[in-house]
């Protein structure tokens, strides 16, 4: 590999080892094996290089993604079945890749001061949503009308992201495939949340 690749490689492992905010140019430096002139030579600044690094390793996990395990992909059209595949599927990457998703946890906090960085975020939301859909439907973005692909895909990018969260907090709180889909029918349906009953005070 060039010094570029070397950077991009080095940037990756740093980001996922050391997080987003405390990964420095020095440690991507001897990570790379390239020197720091070099990150401004191939990338401008070191927080262009981060950026770079994150988007690849979050295009990492949209590739593993969209390979659905063959007792997945046998559960055929029946929607809630499709979806409940498609959650445990983000749910286990979501374990595998915990380091990625903590360091786009990070960034995103950072989007706010950096417009660079919210751009990139912003360029990168069609695609994303176009994935899940490749996730919980195994359609690829060719097969999704920009339409559906809008309004399911931001259910399911609303959903991982939320996910996300709860797993890095608290993972044994994270809703199941039954919960998610209980939870949507009763919206559907219009059954009111039961409201709790006060405890009988002693006589």
């Amino acid at each position: 590999m060039g010094h570029r690749e070397d950077l991009l490689a080095g940037a990756k492992r740093c980001l996922l080892e050391k997080g987003w905010s405390r990964t420095t140019a020095r440690d991507i430096v001897a990570a790379s094996g390239a020197n720091l002139a070099s990150i401004g030579y191939h990338y401008g600044s070191k927080d262009a290089l981060m950026r770079e690094a994150l988007f690849a390793a979050m295009s990492d996990w949209a590739d593993e993604a969209q390979v659905i395990p063959a007792q997945d992909a046998a559960t055929g059209g029946e929607l809630t079945e499709r979806f409940a595949a498609g959650w445990s599927r983000a749910l286990e990457l979501s374990g595998k890749h915990q380091a990625m998703w903590r360091a786009q946890l990070e960034a995103v906090l950072q989007a706010e001061h950096d417009p660079a960085l919210r751009e990139a975020f912003d360029r990168a939301q069609p695609g994303a949503r176009q994935g899940l859909m490749g996730l919980f439907h195994g359609l690829d973005e060719r097969e999704v009308d920009e339409e559906t692909s809008r309004v399911l895909g931001s259910l399911y990018l609303t959903l991982v992201s939320g996910m996300v969260v709860q797993q890095a907090l608290d993972p044994g709180r994270t809703p199941d495939a039954r919960d998610l889909i209980e939870a949507m029918r009763r919206i559907v349906g219009g059954t009111p949340p039961a409201a709790s009953m006060p405890a009988s005070t002693p006589a």
